[in-house]
């Protein structure tokens, strides 16, 4: 896909004014999911329409004793609990190549200490794996607190369904807390009392069920790609998000803060965000993104957009995600004339001089790497390769960039 942005001649100014609806968030969606089948009642209203989540919602509903969720990670480590207590029900859950080198050895080791059955097909510690799901009874577990935040989700998504609860203690320092907190708040919305004090959470048993609606609100992660375009735009150029509330359970929601340092102000009214481009001052960008690593790949675009200096920290989770995605920012802003290097948990960019132009982008099939990437052609025009893999989490991004003023081959 060839894309650049709908000007005279590419040349400024660059300014604009667009309004987008967005899916519901993916995170909250798939937690949902997996809810809803756990606690009878549950409705669930602007559910994502991802990829991901449709895979979600298929594997829920299949009966096969194999069970493909391709590239679907959250659903890798979400149904991995699930089926885990689905009492006198085996299968053998897999996915996609990539996935079968996504370690899940962590999961599985807390689950089997928990009591469940699983085992290995091919690589230990890797999927594909065999889950003879059976009444789990043990109501107590550890788990390092630096991991991926989903693994011990899907510990607290499966936790009120067990006939004891269940307390986690998590080890060592704790990672990518918003999430945590996010399917605490989910399971409290359905009067499933929860605690976590210090480096312990507590779920109890869920004991009665009533009819309760949840409006999931739109994705936090997808939004981030707006804020990158405005903050490459010309002062003045708007756009408005649909539906977003003040008060998020997304850790990405920090976007509003963070971007506010690119000139980009965000004004929340009546379920909508404003995302205006106001007076930008450069200067350096540092953050460490522990609590928010899925926006590392659209800050250090927007960054390298900008001509600056940027240096972000806590990224180890980068590592296992659809690709190294650390590794994959420094090849391809490397391309477009990036000054850049990356250690197994950080990121750190030079001011750039120019941009090269017309570049290809590989997307190592990471929807991320493509939507990041995009705003770029604001700047120059570039190629996106494999673009169609936004789909896994963004159905209508490239359709929505349209609106904006892109102009996509």
């Amino acid at each position: 896909m060839k894309l650049k942005f709908n000007t005279y001649f590419n040349t400024p100014p660059l300014k604009f004014k667009a309004e987008i609806t967005i899916s519901g968030s993916k995170s909250e969606s798939n937690r949902l999911l997996i809810l809803q089948q756990l606690v009878t009642g549950l409705v669930i209203e602007n559910c994502s329409d991802s990829d991901d989540s449709q895979h979600l919602k298929k594997a829920l509903a299949s009966k096969k004793s194999l069970i493909d969720i391709g590239h679907a990670g959250t659903a890798m480590r979400f149904l991995t609990a699930y089926f885990s207590i689905q009492e006198n029900r085996e299968v053998v859950l897999t996915g996609s190549k990539r996935m079968q080198n996504r370690p899940i050895g962590i999961l599985v080791n807390a689950l089997r200490d928990l009591g469940a059955e699983i085992s290995y097909e091919n690589k230990e510690g890797y999927p594909p794996i065999r889950i003879k799901g059976k009444n789990v009874h043990k109501n107590m577990v550890q788990i390092e607190g630096n991991v991926s935040s989903q693994y011990i989700s899907a510990l607290l998504l499966i936790a009120a369904s067990l006939p004891n609860g269940l307390e986690i203690e998590l080890l060592g320092e704790i990672t990518s807390v918003p999430y945590i907190n996010m399917t605490l708040s989910l399971l409290n919305q359905l009067a499933i009392e929860t605690s976590f004090v210090g480096s312990k959470i507590k779920v109890y048993p869920k004991k009665t069920s009533e009819k309760k609606t949840i409006i999931v609100e739109s994705d936090w992660s997808s939004a981030s790609y707006f804020y990158s375009i405005v903050a490459l735009s010309d002062i003045g150029s708007e756009i408005t998000l649909s539906s977003y509330n003040k008060s998020s359970l997304q850790g990405d929601a920090c976007l509003a803060e963070m971007y506010q340092h690119f000139g980009v102000k965000t004004t929340f009214y009546a379920q909508q965000i404003i995302l205006k481009k106001e007076v930008f001052i450069p200067s350096s960008f540092s953050q460490n993104l522990k609590d928010a690593p899925d926006i590392a790949q659209t800050i250090a675009v927007t960054c390298f957009g900008l001509g600056l200096s940027c240096d972000l920290s806590g990224l180890h989770t980068l590592k296992i995600k659809e690709t190294d995605r650390l590794v994959a920012l420094e090849k391809e802003l490397t391309k477009l004339g990036a000054e850049i290097y990356v250690t197994n948990d950080s990121l750190h960019l030079k001011p750039r001089i120019k941009i090269n132009k017309n570049c290809t982008i590989k997307t190592y099939k990471d929807h991320r790497m493509a939507m990041a990437f995009a705003p770029l052609a604001i700047k120059v025009p570039i190629e996106i390769l494999e673009a169609e893999v936004v789909t896994k989490s963004y159905r209508t991004f490239w359709n929505d960039l349209q609106q904006i003023g892109f102009e996509i081959n």
